[in-house]
C-alpha cells in the first residue's frame, strides 16, 4: 500500500501500511535521519518532528493520522549552505555533545519561536522539558534558543 505523505514541503509516496509510525517512514522510507528513535514511547523526544508547526514525538504518530498535515524535519529547517538560525546558534554555543537529543531540541524550540518570538528563559526551559539530554549541555542549548529568538527577531 502506498501512503502519500507532505515532508518538507514536498509530497512523497512512500510504500507502508497505515499504521506505520512516521519515524519509521522519516528514516527507513525517506531517508531523513535526524529524528532518532529514542525511547519508542514519546517520553524522550529525539523524535520530534513538527506537524503542521506543532512539536509531535514520530515514534508514536502513524501515518495514518497525518492526512493532509505538513510534516517538518531538522533536514527541512535549513541547508548545509544556509542553515536556519536554531541550526547557526546551536553550533555557536556548541550545544551538541552527542547530538542525539539535539533534533528534538532544535524542533521544540522552532516551534516555540514560531508561536512566541521572544520567550523568556522560562519559556524556553518549559518548551524543551519534555525533551531529554544525558550529556548535560541544557545550560548551551537554552542559550542557543535565546540566541536564535534574537538573531530570528533582526531579521
Amino acid at each position: 500500500m502506498a501512503v502519500s505523505l507532505k515532508v518538507n514541503g514536498a509530497i512523497r509516496s512512500v510504500p507502508a501500511e497505515p499504521d506505520t509510525p512516521l519515524l519509521y517512514v522519516l528514516r527507513n522510507d525517506l531517508e531523513l535521519n535526524a529524528a532518532k528513535f529514542g525511547c519508542g514511547a514519546a517520553q524522550c523526544g529525539a523524535c520530534t518532528v513538527l506537524v503542521n508547526g506543532q512539536p509531535v514525538r514520530s515514534c508514536v504518530t502513524s501515518i495514518d493520522q497525518l492526512n493532509g498535515a505538513e510534516i517538518t524535519t531538522l533536514e527541512g529547517l535549513g541547508t548545509i549552505d544556509k542553515p536556519h538560525a536554531l541550526q547557526r546558534a546551536f553550533i555557536g554555543e556548541q550545544a551538541a555533545q552527542c547530538g542525539y537529543c539535539i533534533n528534538g531540541m532544535i524542533m521544540a524550540a522552532k516551534a516555540l519561536l514560531d508561536a512566541k518570538p521572544h520567550p523568556s528563559e522560562a519559556e524556553v526551559r518549559e518548551a524543551l522539558a519534555g525533551n531529554l539530554c544525558r550529556c548535560g549541555t541544557h545550560g548551551r542549548i537554552i542559550r542557543a534558543v535565546l540566541h536564535a529568538a534574537s538573531e530570528m527577531g533582526r531579521t
